[in-house]
């Protein structure tokens, strides 16, 4: 074989290897066919390394600046039925006004994002507990917005109420998401939408959705949850699990022992609507439910207390939590607890 062809072939071979990686771990490169983003579409700014970069241009996550990353993990968010009616009565902005700082104080926020936001009707706007469409919700199409302006930038749409108008009003809700720039993760249906990954402040994160109610394999997230820790990064595992109102059921327990087994950093979960306990599993921590952060639950004080951890992550992988408790007023705001804005 000559000089000539020798060079050539190693060519091939490097050519070949690389395009393999990228397909088969496109998130180091920054690569994503989901959620709307393309390294293609100039409008994009993918200069942080993210998949479905803020399409506003306006990602704070764009600069390293030598800090720790701050992660604000919260709970259920509802904008249907009272808190709807509260929204066009005082503006959106209002139901925030107390816990604003608190989201915008932190590099992300994340929160499960409890229904469909679609252009339909509301059929709960105006009803009472036990009545017809009580719990069949849709958000207004402003939520998208609503939600990046006040720093909530990922969302888990793993849940019992995404598709409380079907797969159209889980199709019409990602437009709206997308459109806002919120990245999400936890689609029903689609695999290529079940996680979400992206590089910031030289960290990477790998977002997770285990839905119990969704049809989700157990075996499957255990698989995910096992890559995405083989990238080195920290796999944050954001759960639909439980019984409403009710102590952390056995079942629960063991499930979320498995996934920091697989490599899961923290294991936070959702739908209960209360807060649960939490415990430390071989040095990781597991917070069987944060309770509500946006919701018209009011009947009982647990309801209305909710729980936000505020991750700070280091460099070296480790992760310090800070809890936060905030509480559901009346008018439809959420507030740290202790702490209201009259």
């Amino acid at each position: 074989m000559t000089y000539k062809k020798i060079i050539i072939f190693y060519i091939f071979t490097i050519s070949v290897f690389f395009s393999f990686f990228a397909i088969r771990f496109p998130y180091v490169f920054g690569i994503r066919a989901d959620q709307g983003a393309s390294l293609a579409d100039s409008s994009l700014d993918v200069s942080d390394g993210s998949s479905n970069a803020n399409k506003s241009g306006n990602d704070s996550l764009s600069s390293y600046d030598g800090k720790p990353l701050t992660v604000l993990i919260a709970g259920d968010v509802m904008f249907d039925r009272y808190i709807r009616r509260s929204s066009e009565q005082r503006g959106g902005d209002y139901i925030f006004s107390c816990v604003n700082y608190l989201l915008t104080s932190s590099d992300i926020a994340l929160a499960n994002l409890e229904g469909p936001i679609t252009s339909n009707d509301s059929l709960s706007r105006s009803t009472h507990e036990g009545d017809n469409h009580n719990t069949t919700f849709t958000f207004a199409t402003s939520t998208a917005q609503l939600l990046i302006e006040n720093n909530i930038k990922i969302v888990s749409i793993g849940n019992n109420h995404i598709l409380n108008f079907g797969k159209d009003g889980l199709l019409e809700t990602r437009n709206w998401l997308n459109g806002a720039g919120v990245r999400f993760f936890g689609d029903p249906y689609d695999d290529n939408y079940k996680e979400f990954q992206m590089m910031t402040k030289k960290i990477f994160l790998t977002f997770i959705n285990y839905n119990e109610f969704g049809g989700d394999k157990k075996e499957r997230v255990l698989e995910r949850i096992k890559e995405a820790s083989k990238l080195g990064g920290i796999v944050i595992v954001y759960t639909h699990w439980g019984d409403e109102y009710l102590p952390v059921p056995p079942r629960v327990k063991d499930l979320a022992r498995q996934f920091v087994d697989a490599g899961a950093d923290i294991v936070v979960g959702s739908h209960p609507h209360i807060v649960q306990e939490n415990e430390t599993y071989k040095g990781k921590k597991i917070y069987y439910s944060l309770g509500n952060f946006i919701f018209d639950q009011y009947f009982d004080d647990n309801v209305m207390e909710g729980l936000t951890l505020r991750l700070t992550i280091n460099q070296d992988r480790s992760i310090d939590v800070q809890e936060i408790p905030v509480q559901l007023e009346k008018d439809g705001r959420t507030c740290i607890k202790g702490l209201h804005t009259w």
